[in-house]
């Protein structure tokens, strides 16, 4: 195999959840042109069927089922659904996720309980899932974010313990599938993309963490993207229990 051919995912199935919109749908773009069948979950099924148009359009096969990776059911019929298609699952990319900006003090316990069952809880119970029907040579890619790392100066106490808890969580699973199932397990780390989630942000306060970027600037959806085929891929046959930044050095500025 040439080091290019590493790279590729011909025959290989992927689940990619929050594939709706945003970064979702350039992970799903990418794996796609990478050779990847796609099987896709998120709760919009209207927006999700545009993704999946998307992908057969670049000659992929592809299957959408509205979901809801809080509900551990949910996570379980998008694995069925995938196996009942494909007859397999080799990839999967957690990118499901929500955010919230509440001061701490004002929280409510339902605004922060949601926060977590969708970007912690809902990746595990989509790993669980997926773990089950596996082979050796699978990989789980979870989607965290460089605010369980650093602050953000904005409140953010939910989605940076959420993020913070998904690196924990990486590492577990990583440990206790990579030798046992050969299932490797890695952790992508963004800085600051646009995205639907990043619309709600102040005025100006994109153009100050793009300044805290030692590149000076906010990354590109391909940039990310390229990151997920990468960790994928056989590439990085060698990766596991990582933590894999992509943030335009920010966490070391």
């Amino acid at each position: 195999m040439s080091i290019l051919d590493r790279f590729r995912l011909d025959g290989k199935v992927a689940v990619v959840t929050g594939a709706s919109s945003g970064l979702g749908v350039a992970f799903t773009q990418h794996l796609a042109e990478a050779g990847a069948d796609l099987v896709l979950g998120a709760r919009r099924a209207d927006r999700l069927q545009e993704t999946a148009r998307l992908v057969k359009s670049l000659g992929r096969d592809c299957i959408a089922t509205a979901s809801d990776v809080s509900r551990p059911e949910d996570c379980s019929r998008l694995v069925a659904d995938a196996v009942d298609r494909f007859g397999r699952v080799d990839i999967l990319v957690n990118n499901a996720g929500i955010g919230t900006s509440v001061p701490a003090t004002r929280e409510t316990p339902d605004e922060f309980r949601q926060v977590i069952d969708i970007n912690l809880s809902g990746a595990y119970w989509m790993a669980q899932a997926c773990a089950r029907v596996m082979t050796h040579g699978s990989s789980i890619v979870n989607v965290g974010s460089v605010l369980g790392f650093t602050t953000a100066k904005l409140p953010h106490a939910a989605y940076a313990a959420s993020k913070a808890g998904l690196a924990g969580l990486t590492r577990d699973l990583a440990q206790q599938w990579t030798r046992r199932k050969g299932i490797r397990v890695n952790l992508l780390v963004p800085g600051f993309f646009l995205s639907e989630m990043t619309d709600h942000y102040p005025k100006g306060y994109l153009d100050s963490q793009a300044d805290r970027a030692l590149v000076g600037r906010l990354g590109d959806p391909i940039e990310l993207a390229a990151a997920v085929v990468f960790l994928s891929s056989p590439a990085a046959a060698y990766i596991t229990g990582a933590s894999l930044a992509v943030d335009g050095g920010l966490l070391i500025a």
